[in-house]
């Protein structure tokens, strides 16, 4: 049933971004059970990118026919380290979202569309970002309450209260903002909490429009965390669970990332999803490192293996043009084709 519903709606094309990964600031002043992501003060794996680390790393995406920016931060880190303060200060920015918006120009200005996934941002934040991102990210993870009570994964974070969350998801709709949003499968939610949560997301979208994807993470264990000794969610158990996310949306773009799942292609093709989401030919997934980005041709490869034809967008899907601010959507007309995925020869 999903498959069919699948090429109904999305044929046999599957698309992916071309990005640059900036890791502006890991400092966060959540603390996720399940996240490598985040940095201490110290520690080597710190990022705290300059804005002439932000221009330099602009260019050479470019240069790599990459088209998708994406401008990931902490949640607020500048409300718990003095580290964060003095580094914003250094850049001559107040917060993280006034940095994000500075950062979002120059990405822009070097010829890439900015996409930020920077926790809950607020509607007025949110506004300022319209300007120049074509799109903006916040997942939901979960809409379960009970995930954020004692000992579980959302005890210490509590920007990931699903109330927060959604208020994000609600705020961006009343700004038509192209978002993208999704949920992590293997932390401790049930199937129904699962469910639950993509009906939450589709609840807004039937409101509002704006929500461009859905993601759909398996969730995988790792030396660092709190949830280093959970095992990562069965293949069938996630695998039902896309094709029922395709049941309950049917005209919704699903994704799932291929370096989580880098044998099963064909596989998840055949649940329904359409999308692989952004690849970077240069930087790595700094959420999951130990998991690289395949090469493009590989999943060109292994998606025409499957019957279906790789297509590359920008961090905007065609259907949600319309949305994006009007300086924006000319630059993005400049270099997509009329079925709104970029064009050949920008990509060589």
């Amino acid at each position: 049933m999903a498959q069919i519903l699948r090429n109904k709606q999305k044929g046999t094309k599957v698309t992916y971004s071309r990005k640059i990964f900036f890791n502006l600031v890991n400092l966060c002043r959540d603390s996720c059970s399940y996240c490598t992501y985040k940095s201490e003060p110290g520690q080597s794996k710190i990022s705290m990118m300059s804005k002439s680390d932000v221009q330099n790393l602009a260019k050479i995406g470019k240069n790599y026919g990459c088209t998708e920016a994406l401008f990931v931060t902490g949640e607020r880190p500048e409300q718990k380290y003095v580290e964060a303060r003095n580094w914003l200060k250094e850049n001559g920015f107040a917060s993280t979202s006034e940095y994000l918006i500075h950062a979002s120009e120059m990405a822009l200005k070097e010829g890439l569309f900015p996409h930020t996934n920077a926790g809950n941002l607020t509607k007025s934040e949110m506004n300022d970002l319209k300007k120049t991102n074509v799109s903006l990210g916040v997942m939901l993870e979960n809409s379960s309450i009970r995930l954020t009570q004692s000992g579980m994964p959302h005890e210490l974070a509590p920007s990931k209260h699903p109330k927060a969350r959604l208020r994000v998801l609600k705020d961006a709709g009343e700004l038509g903002i192209p978002m993208t949003t999704g949920v992590l499968v293997g932390i401790g939610e049930t199937a129904f909490e699962i469910i639950d949560s993509i009906y939450a997301i589709k609840e807004i979208h039937k409101k509002y429009g704006h929500i461009q994807e859905i993601i759909l993470q398996n969730f995988q264990p790792k030396s660092d965390i709190r949830m280093k000794n959970i095992p990562s969610p069965e293949e069938k158990y996630f695998k039902t669970l896309v094709a029922l996310t395709r049941i309950i949306m049917p005209q919704m773009n699903i994704q799932i990332p291929p370096n989580l799942s880098p044998d099963s292609y064909a596989s998840f093709l055949s649940v329904g999803i359409n999308d692989w989401g952004g690849i970077s030919p240069l930087t790595p997934d700094y959420v999951n490192p130990e998991f690289s980005w395949p090469s493009i041709d590989t999943v060109a490869k292994n998606s025409f293996n499957a019957g279906f034809e790789l297509k590359a967008r920008l961090p905007v899907y065609p259907e949600l043009f319309s949305f994006v601010d009007p300086e924006l959507k000319e630059k993005i007309l400049q270099i997509t084709d009329s079925d709104g995925f970029v064009k050949t020869e920008y990509l060589k």
